[in-house]
């Protein structure tokens, strides 16, 4: 093969390069030589991530339930990865973070679109089954989800809103008893707490504690309140931001409401969560009322917020029977 100009250019730099580390380019090249070509399964570790389905029980709907929480979990993760970018970006401008947030809401977008597979995917007989070997796990203990939101907004928004006025002043520490999830997995005739929220902190309270100190500035409210502040135009984030609200406030706990109203629903007495989770409160939107941005909405849209969701689901599935 010829040595053309620009190969020859190519190979300079190359040497630049590894001169500058102290290191042996023909080394570099000898190990390129006998590397193997790479392949997609290898690259992606499939099949690894093909093995890492494990059911409980011999039911066949139960690896669908498990593939679908696995894929939540990447979509998590792609979440975090964008989450860490715009809050630790050097020298944020407007367009980052308004494109990273766009990622993000394409992501939550793709998870609400396809809980129709959590929804009607599965048998009811089969899951009502399955479900009582995964005591107390629940989907509820996401911690990737958490970390979301304490990214997502100012730590205060996300105290249980009985609380947020009195602990508004409050140490992240204080305002962590409150947060708002620890009142989904408490047991509603005794107060004590359920041994999901159990598992759930001692596994996740130190990094969820730290998480909120690291992002008490950088959290995606104070970021928008600091390029606003500065001059810039903040519109497309405000509309970028407005739809994260919707995606995780309000379409994603809907997403799981309508799947806990297809299995768990009974007259006279709803079947309970695994986790011990009282889903009948705490996933409506209309009742925790969680707002990340306050401020990028209407006094009407913050009093209506979730009703006409949850209403509309409700009368669905109730004509579905």
């Amino acid at each position: 093969m010829e040595l053309t100009p620009e190969i020859k250019d190519k190979l300079d730099k190359l040497q630049e390069k590894y001169a500058a580390m102290g290191q042996d380019m023909a080394a570099y090249l000898d190990g390129l030589l006998y590397a193997d070509f790479l392949t997609y399964w290898d690259y992606i570790h499939l099949d690894t991530l093909l093995s890492l389905q494990s059911p409980k029980t011999p039911f066949p709907d139960e690896e669908i339930f498990i593939m679908y929480h696995q894929i939540t979990e990447l979509y998590f993760k792609l979440s975090l990865h964008e989450c860490k970018q715009i809050a630790e970006h050097p020298a944020l401008t407007v367009k980052f973070f308004t494109d990273r947030v766009k990622r993000i809401n394409a992501y939550f977008n793709a998870l609400t679109s396809s809980f129709e597979v959590m929804v009607n995917g599965m048998e009811k007989e089969q899951f009502l089954k399955f479900r009582m070997s995964l005591l107390p796990a629940s989907g509820f203990q996401s911690g990737q989800y958490r970390m979301i939101e304490i990214s997502a907004t100012d730590f205060s928004r996300l105290v249980d809103k009985s609380k947020r006025e009195e602990l508004a002043n409050a140490t992240i520490e204080e305002k962590f008893e409150y947060i708002y999830w620890k009142f989904g997995a408490t047991e509603l005739s005794s107060g004590k707490q359920t041994l999901t929220l159990k598992q759930f902190i001692q596994k996740y309270a130190a990094q969820f504690l730290q998480l909120s100190k690291d992002r008490e500035h950088t959290n995606f409210s104070a970021l928008y309140h600091q390029l606003a502040q500065e001059g810039q135009d903040v519109t497309q984030l405000a509309d970028e931001l407005r739809k994260l609200d919707l995606f995780v406030n309000v379409e994603w706990p809907l997403s799981h409401y309508k799947s806990a109203v297809r299995y768990l629903e009974r007259d006279p007495v709803d079947i309970a969560a695994t986790g011990g989770t009282n889903w009948q409160k705490y996933l409506p939107p209309r009742f925790q009322k969680r707002i990340f941005y306050p401020f990028l909405w209407s006094g009407n849209q913050i009093e209506e917020w979730g009703k006409s969701w949850v209403l509309s689901v409700l009368k669905t599935l109730h004509e579905e029977k």
